[in-house]
């Protein structure tokens, strides 16, 4: 144990989760770390500070909300006797072995610079870093959109491929952040669509960006499709879709829109009005062939 630690068993209501903005969280990750701690147990601490009466977590975020879901009553805690900074800083050096991403870096020397005001040469001494590093993750952290962010953290683009997009203006970046993410770009592809972009005039990017959306890029391997018949064409649509409906269903229920924050609200709350548009037309056609083939029936 650390000096000037000490390990506590802690309700899982008494942690604070106010860091976890300048972590992503990965769902594929997330039900990994649930599994093990099904089988395994909590095999390490997690790692926290004390501000007023509240422990607020700095490594260990993701132990926690697997805890939750598996309806575990308290952890094991350690916690540490420094203030927000030195919890951010922490939080980078408790985290070295698994690389954090470069954007959840950016995320944590712009926190220490505008949060806790500390001057990109502290930072640096602070993170054993060169100055030069400091400032190219403050760049890209604020060089990033907030819808380009919110898609981030929404996992509809890796955090290479937002990398990619941030060479672009912020103003510039959501648009071809949609190409990317209809598309499914691979980071590869993204920085070609980049690159393209900054070797022309802006005003030819509309039109190459509405190339790009259509167009099949060269490293963009389908396989063969089946070859389906109407019918079952219809029936495999409908049933991915009662899945998705049910998945989508469960998540809204969960938890408010309002709790993702402001940058994600706006962006989900968008994504999910075009959609109720597109269900709302959807069933009006349902009604219509569901009623004429109901008509047909008793004909028969």
């Amino acid at each position: 144990m650390k000096v000037g630690s000490t390990i506590e068993l802690v309700t899982l209501g008494e942690l604070g989760e106010s860091l976890s903005a300048l972590r992503l969280c990965v769902s594929e990750a997330q039900r990994e770390l649930q599994l093990s701690l099904s089988k395994l147990g909590q095999l390490t601490p997690l790692q926290a500070y004390r501000v007023g009466g509240r422990l607020e977590l700095f490594d260990g975020l993701k132990r926690l909300r697997a805890a939750r879901d598996l309806s575990w009553p308290n952890l094991r805690v350690e916690v540490h006797g420094v203030d927000s900074a030195g919890a951010k800083v922490r939080m980078l050096r408790c985290n070295a072995s698994s690389a954090l991403s470069e954007i959840e870096e950016a995320w944590v020397v712009r926190s220490l610079y505008r949060d806790d005001q500390i001057s990109q040469p502290e930072i640096a001494m602070l993170l054993n870093r060169h100055k030069s590093w400091v400032c190219r993750r403050l760049a890209l952290a604020e060089d990033l959109s907030d819808e380009l962010t919110a898609n981030l953290r929404l996992g509809l683009l890796s955090t290479t491929a937002a990398a990619e997009l941030a060479r672009l203006q912020r103003c510039n970046q959501d648009a071809a952040a949609k190409v990317a993410i209809r598309r499914g770009l691979t980071t590869r592809q993204t920085a070609r669509l980049v690159e393209s972009l900054l070797a022309v005039p802006e005003e030819q990017w509309p039109t190459l960006l509405e190339e790009a959306s259509h167009l099949t890029l060269p490293d963009q391997h389908k396989a063969k499709a089946t070859v389906r018949t109407p019918g079952e064409q219809l029936v495999s649509d409908a049933w991915a879709m009662k899945r998705l409906a049910a998945r989508l269903h469960a998540r809204l229920l969960e938890r408010s829109l309002t709790s993702l924050g402001d940058p994600v609200c706006s962006v989900t709350s968008r994504e999910l009005a075009e959609l109720r548009e597109v269900l709302v037309a959807l069933t009006r056609t349902l009604d219509l062939r569901l009623a004429r083939q109901g008509s047909r029936d008793v004909a028969a």
